[in-house]
């Protein structure tokens, strides 16, 4: 009984977030080591199906480097980077595209198993256009994404539909770019000024000291992720994770969140809970409150 009882407290903890949230548009990032792997994809998968069935319209843009690179090197094509960015001449570009039909595939079957109607999508479908990306050195077809058909997307979510979308972009005269996956769902979120704008990563969050766990920043506002970032708290990965965060938010999202996949529904525990289980960001140094 006891054990009934704190289910249903959950329930009812979580009934002003579903309230709140219902009929509302989440753009949410997915890629990583954490796509690969059966057991985490299965509890993310979950999550998102619950967000669909209590009425939020998703929109699941994934990304596939290590799938991608594991590839290329079957290929014998050897993978180059430049400051984190893959470098990609038109025999990479055919296996990125590849590689990304194939997730995107198994997404969407997997979604459905669960019993939500989904629709796969490659941004080159009239959804995602971009400009070769201006950088320190050439990176050949990698694009920076300058607009994006929010008529479309908006219409096939709100068709019942979870959108998932494969990160590559139509630019002028037919030439097709693979763009980075946080700076796609990053753009689609501010351009559509969702709900929620969620980056599901592999660490825990933003934290003071990246060797405690315990250390874990529940909330951050724009002006404290670039003092952190002077001060070399936030370093590394992190840094494109609250920029795309910030970049969201300044477009008119209401909040960015990182969350650590790993955790068993660390999705749904960051959305309806009132403490949450990641880090949001916010615009302001308002702290995490209820329905905020």
């Amino acid at each position: 009984m006891e054990d009934a009882i704190k289910k249903a407290e959950v329930l009812i903890e979580a009934l002003p977030y579903i309230k709140k949230f219902r009929g509302k548009t989440f753009v949410i990032k997915y890629g990583g080591s954490i796509l690969s792997e059966s057991r985490i994809r299965g509890a993310v998968l979950e999550d998102i199906v619950f967000l669909y069935f209590t009425g939020i319209n998703v929109i699941l843009v994934h990304g596939g480097g290590p799938d991608i690179t594991r590839e290329l090197k079957k290929e014998k094509i050897k993978p180059s980077f430049v400051e984190g960015i893959r470098v990609t001449d038109e025999k990479t570009l055919d296996v990125v595209g590849a590689e990304l039909a194939k997730l995107n595939s198994m997404l969407a079957e997997e979604i459905e198993r669960l019993g939500a109607k989904t629709k796969g999508i490659s941004g080159t479908e009239n959804i995602l256009y971009a400009e070769k990306k201006v950088f320190s050195s050439d990176l050949g077809l990698v694009g920076t994404v300058v607009s994006v058909n929010k008529a479309k997307l908006l219409d096939l979510a709100e068709k019942n539909h979870i959108v998932i979308l494969s990160p590559m972009a139509s630019g002028r005269e037919g030439v097709v770019y693979n763009v980075n996956a946080d700076e796609a769902a990053s753009f689609i979120a501010g351009s559509l000024s969702v709900e929620k704008f969620v980056l599901l990563t592999d660490v825990k969050g933003v934290m003071r000291d990246h060797r405690d766990e315990g250390s874990l920043i529940s909330s951050i506002s724009e002006e404290g992720v670039r003092a952190w970032i002077k001060e070399k708290v936030i370093s590394g990965g992190m840094i494109p994770k609250v920029f795309a965060g910030i970049q969201a938010l300044d477009k008119g999202v209401k909040k960015a969140h990182i969350v650590d996949a790993k955790l068993p529904h660390a999705l749904l525990l960051e959305i309806f809970t009132d403490k949450g289980i990641g880090t949001e960001i916010v615009r302001d140094a308002d702290s995490r409150g209820l329905l905020t």
